[in-house]
């Protein structure tokens, strides 16, 4: 009742003081020298203007302001407003040297940013919701209209902007870590976009780590630049020595995550979606080095990313040998075991990508004694794919404990005669040539999740021995798959774009 009462005499106290004061500004002019103009309007939808103030000060235009409380009377140069429902539409000319920059703006509820006077919003968030704040890259050169628009609808009020030039990580993020002590490079964006500089996981001896990033809607410091941890991106390098024996290794993350085991090629673990935070875990028999790559986004809300490893003395299986061979149009692929312990069945799992898997073969664990020199199981593959196959095993025990084996790969002769060359590529452009006369082909592009990126038409004849470039527009790091088709001809070629 008293919050009631109190309401209603600022409700009264705003009327009187509306019918008495005059609304200063034009609401069209723009501030300069760093010092906004915003006018300010007592309704949600910029009607019913109340008068100006001004935000920023000389050589700094950034601000944050919450407009003195909840339920309060705001003063501008003419009427109060209060602070319950209004809006807000701030101006700005500003002049930036060549160079990129980043705008991070953030309010309760709704904000919206333009550069060229409110015809096109880089930033739009006008919608009710607590605090939150965005981040946009942009190259600017020149003199720019700026207009920050804001409301409120009830509950808390802030509005917040600052803008920064972006700064310029001069480390190479291809670097992988050692002593157990990860290199981690931080993007922002979700899908590597900006690299902004790298953060170390990790300590000597003990690879596992959980980073929760200082929380939410924040701002995380790498060692050249900061990111906001709202939409951002990771990735970690760690190369590490393996005893043999057997592995437990669980990665978590909120939101997306996957991890290899060889520099990126292929995934172990692949949960490459927006997600609450989860972990997914690893068993595999690991002996030698290996080139650890765990990549992490984050595309809202919470934020975490998670490592561990640990011995696993109890898997079911001890796998001392895994690998295969072409033989005319069939694959041959054999394993060998030293140890069995309550094993069920093997599955053979085979794949074009070295992502996605299928299961080709279950073969049951023989009933037959380890004579000590282990036991042998084979399969042929008599219908493999043209060029590359990858196989792995997942061998499970009677208790639907599993191990996972790592990925082998075997190539076939190219039965298409369509060569994709080079694979590994760094400002460099791809090139396609062809054994057999090409008609009307396309060739496909698509990250490692199966989304389609990019057709590119071919000429409407390639023909035999023909090298035409492929005018691919990839630009940021990572693995891609390139599909060649035409009149019946398929051609998958796997690239990885370094830069």
């Amino acid at each position: 009742m008293k919050k009631i009462f109190t309401l209603l005499l600022l409700f009264v106290a705003h009327l009187l003081n509306a019918q008495v004061c005059t609304p200063a500004g034009d609401q069209t002019s723009y501030g300069s020298s760093d010092t906004w103009i915003g006018y300010i309007y007592d309704n949600i939808d910029f009607t019913n203007y109340s008068g100006y103030v001004n935000e920023g000060s000389a050589g700094n235009p950034n601000f944050d302001e919450s407009f003195g409380g909840d339920y309060v009377n705001y003063s501008t140069n003419g009427c109060p407003v209060l602070t319950e429902s209004f809006s807000a539409r701030y101006k700005l000319t500003k002049t930036f040297a060549p160079g990129d920059y980043q705008f991070v703006v953030g309010a309760d509820d709704g904000y919206r940013l333009s550069i060229d006077g409110g015809s096109t919003w880089i930033v739009d968030h006008f919608n009710d919701q607590a605090y939150t704040f965005s981040a946009y890259n942009v190259t600017l050169n020149g003199t720019y209209n700026l207009v920050l628009e804001y409301y409120e609808n009830g509950g808390g009020n802030r509005v917040s902007f600052s803008v920064a030039a972006v700064c310029n990580p001069v480390d190479d993020p291809s670097i992988y870590g050692t002593n157990d002590v990860w290199r981690g490079y931080i993007y922002q964006g979700t899908n590597f976009n900006t690299y902004s500089g790298f953060a170390t996981e990790g300590t000597s001896g003990n690879p596992n780590f959980d980073e929760s990033f200082g929380g939410g809607n924040t701002l995380y410091t790498t060692s050249s630049c900061q990111v906001t941890t709202e939409n951002f991106s990771a990735r970690y390098r760690l190369q590490k020595t393996f005893a043999a024996n057997n592995y437990s290794i669980t990665v978590g993350g909120d939101d997306g995550y996957r991890l290899s085991l060889d520099g990126g090629s292929t995934w172990v673990i692949n949960q490459w979606q927006d997600q609450a935070y989860n972990t997914t875990t690893y068993n595999a028999a690991l002996s030698g080095t290996y080139n650890i790559v765990l990549e992490y986004y984050e595309s809202g809300g919470s934020n975490e990313v998670s490592f561990t490893a640990t011995v696993n003395s109890l898997l079911p299986v001890q796998l001392l040998g895994f690998n295969g061979q072409a033989a005319g149009k069939a694959i041959n692929l054999n394993w060998k075991v030293g140890q069995e312990i309550n094993t069920a069945y093997y599955q053979l799992e085979r794949s074009e990508n070295g992502v996605d898997f299928t299961a080709l073969a279950k073969i049951n664990a023989a009933a037959l004694a380890d004579n000590g020199t282990g036991k042998t199981y084979g399969y042929t593959d008599t219908a493999p794919f043209s060029g590359s196959n990858y196989y792995r095993l997942r061998m499970v025990d009677k208790d639907a404990r599993y191990t996972v084996s790592a990925v082998i790969k075997i190539v076939m002769n190219d039965k298409t005669g369509i060569s994709i060359f080079p694979s590994v590529v760094s400002h460099t452009p791809v090139f396609l040539k062809p054994a057999v006369d090409l008609k009307s082909g396309t060739v496909d592009v698509y990250d490692l999740n199966g989304r389609q990126l990019q057709q590119i038409r071919l000429p409407a004849l390639v023909s035999a021995g023909q090298t035409i470039t492929l005018t691919a527009s990839i630009n940021v790091p990572g693995n891609y798959v390139l599909i060649c088709k035409s009149a019946g001809n398929i051609k998958a070629k796997q690239i990885i774009i370094v830069q």
